[in-house]
């Protein structure tokens, strides 16, 4: 790397468990991502006020002291990187890190060192552990000589750990040459004064900053009294009773809701909140949006304007989501999102949508797509392999919608139904604006080729644009699971295949009869030569025949897509121009002429479509070998479910 180093499976440490990452140390300060998407911290050089190395078990530990208190724990490091980064950091950061030693005696006698806002208890100089005072929430004097430090509890570090420290106590005999006291003020009584002027109990112990009373939360559902602590947040309910610690929120969201009288604010978290065996990673909150409030913090004036200087005010008043926003992220330090640039038909910031039969909206936001209200699910742009525009899974009477699919590089895909049909453009322009590939037009950026599909639906003599395709790529075979797809004339179909998922031929690649077009038919004259030739079947002695035929098999949805022929591709891509230079040409010509002008293309000419052809039968073959689950059920009603 020109500048800095990358390393791989570094872990960060904290109260709620250890998470590996990938940790990047350049010029300008450090950053660090979880594997798999979540929490990221990032560190400016001018915010580190102190570094450290230590030896830990099968590894090295990189400790990052910032300004505002916190301090960072990164774990992984070779033998071989610490002279690496320690070298880097003097030249490139004029950082020089400290060497600390770790105690492995096992005893607990020792000294404590108060460091910003860190305890550490040395023994023999070397460390034995060290706590964060930011997580102490209260501290107890228990008889003369015992101090006891309570620290917050955290319902997110069940997520990652079974067990979590709750409870510490310190001994300070009257003999400690640390602590000085006397008979009136005794050394652990000096001890706890310290503790107390630099742990989280400067508001009062349990008295919160400000507290948002009954509070709408959809996820965990109920109403909370919304309480901000300096190091934490708490949801007090009737049943349930949550407090999170700020280092767990990664990120809020301001999402309003178009033409309601609500706002969204999502508290984003890693690790997530658990409740039995439900995890909860987005809090979504629900705010009145035109609801304005009042408020005054309950902080002491000199931590306001020290530590908190420019970060939040004394007082506020404004609407109540926004208030929220301001001292929440005062408090917390995470980073808020608002809409972007994308705009709904309704001049909203989102379009209605479903997931997994829950209906909500899709918030296409700058660096990702965000579905609410439950299940909440935040899709990062830099996860997504690719995104595929579908016909609603109904057909028919229901192409006023169209179905967006989004599927992940871990192959995970998200299904989102029942978007309006007058939302495709401005979808598809911003995601093509981002640069995600669209799995439906391949490497043709246009909206017209999927367009296609949506248009004159309203007309009921309009033909089926993939009974087109099916006839026009030649062989007349047509499937019932053809229609299931959401196809661009043609980009997303192949040659059909038997029940058993493989190809019944493979004529279409090579040029022959097969990629001729059909004789035209009406949709009337295909229906009744279909049912002519269903009756003619029951009178041969089959009186089960007819009823067998009017039997769809439904489409398995994990099935691989099929692969498309070359005239297919070649339909892709002169089907526009064929409707530019013929204008008003009835649909039903536009396939007649798209196989005349194939008929009369040269080998040479055919050799680029045959190509595509080739390679997307490559993957075909490659998916169906892998495909689990080849056949298809058989069902007596051809409307499948809208559940994902």
């Amino acid at each position: 790397m020109a500048d800095g180093h990358l390393f791989n499976s570094i872990s960060l440490g904290g109260r709620g468990g250890t998470n590996a990452g990938q940790l990047r140390i350049h010029s300008g300060g450090i950053l660090w991502k979880k594997s798999g998407g979540g929490k990221a911290v990032e560190v400016d050089k001018a915010d580190v006020v102190g570094l450290t190395w230590m030896k830990v078990p099968r590894s090295n530990q990189l400790g990052v002291r910032i300004k505002d208190g916190l301090y960072y724990k990164f774990t992984g490091f070779r033998d071989q990187d610490v002279a690496t980064v320690t070298s880097f950091l003097q030249s490139s950061c004029g950082i020089t890190p400290e060497e600390k030693q770790l105690s492995v005696s096992g005893k607990n006698w020792g000294e404590v060192d108060l460091n910003g806002n860190m305890l550490t208890f040395l023994v023999g100089s070397k460390q034995a552990f060290e706590v964060s005072l930011a997580d102490v929430s209260q501290t107890q004097l228990q008889g003369k000589n015992d101090v006891i430090l309570e620290f917050h509890v955290d319902d997110t570090t069940g997520a990652n750990e079974k067990d979590s420290l709750m409870e510490i106590s310190f001994h300070i005999p009257n003999s400690n040459t640390q602590f000085v006291g006397d008979e009136n003020r005794p050394s652990a009584q000096v001890f706890r004064d310290k503790i107390m002027s630099m742990a989280d109990v400067g508001a009062g112990g349990e008295e919160s900053v400000v507290t948002f009373e009954g509070i709408a939360i959809l996820t965990p559902r109920g109403r909370y009294n919304v309480e901000l602590h300096l190091s934490f947040l708490r949801l007090q309910g009737q049943a349930n009773d949550f407090k999170i610690q700020y280092s767990s929120v990664v990120r809020l969201f301001l999402l309003p809701k178009s033409n309601q009288p609500h706002t969204f604010v999502v508290v984003t978290l890693d690790p997530p909140i658990r409740k039995g065996q439900t995890l909860y990673p987005h809090i979504v909150l629900q705010f009145e949006t035109d609801y304005v409030v009042e408020s005054t913090l309950s902080m002491n004036e000199d931590l306001l304007n020290s530590k908190y200087k420019d970060k939040l005010e004394p007082s506020y008043k404004g609407l109540i989501h926004e208030v929220f926003i301001l001292i929440m992220r005062g408090l917390s330090g995470a980073k808020v999102t608002r809409p972007g640039k994308f705009r709904s038909c309704q001049d909203g910031y989102a379009v209605k949508s479903s997931l997994k039969a829950e209906d909500g909206v899709l918030y296409p936001l700058e660096k990702g797509f965000f579905f609410l209200p439950k299940p909440p699910t935040l899709i990062l742009h830099e996860e997504i392999d690719y995104v595929e525009f579908e016909r609603h899974a109904a057909g028919g009477a229901n192409m006023h919608y169209f179905d967006l699919l989004i599927r992940l590089k871990t192959e995970q895909e998200h299904l989102f139904r029942n978007i309006q049909r007058n939302e495709y453009h401005n979808l598809f322009d911003f995601i093509s604006g981002k640069g995600l590939k669209i799995m439906n037009l391949g490497d043709i950026r246009t909206t017209d080729g999927v367009t296609a599909v949506l248009q004159n639906d309203d007309d009921d003599d309009a033909v089926d644009p993939h009974l087109e395709r099916i006839k026009n790529a030649a062989g007349g075979d047509e499937s019932d699971e053809e229609d299931e797809d959401f196809v661009a004339d043609g980009d997303d179909g192949g040659s059909p295949t038997d029940d058993s998922g493989n190809e019944e031929s493979d004529a279409s690649e090579s040029g022959g009869e097969k990629e001729k077009p059909a004789k035209k038919e009406s949709k009337k004259e295909l229906a009744a030569s279909k049912a002519s030739s269903s009756r003619g079947k029951s009178k041969d002695g089959d009186e089960d025949g007819l009823k067998k035929r009017k039997q769809k098999k439904k489409k398995d949805p994990n099935a691989p897509k099929r692969a498309m022929s070359s005239f297919m591709f070649f339909s892709q891509s002169e089907r526009e121009n064929i409707k530019k230079t013929n204008p008003g040409i009835a649909f039903t010509d536009v396939g007649r002429v798209l196989g005349e002008k194939w008929k009369k293309l040269s080998a040479e000419e055919k050799e680029p479509f045959e190509a595509k052809a080739r390679a997307d039968k490559m993957r075909y073959k490659d998916e169906i070998s892998g495909y689990k689950n080849p056949q298809p059920m058989t069902i007596d009603s051809g409307n499948e479910s809208d559940s994902a």
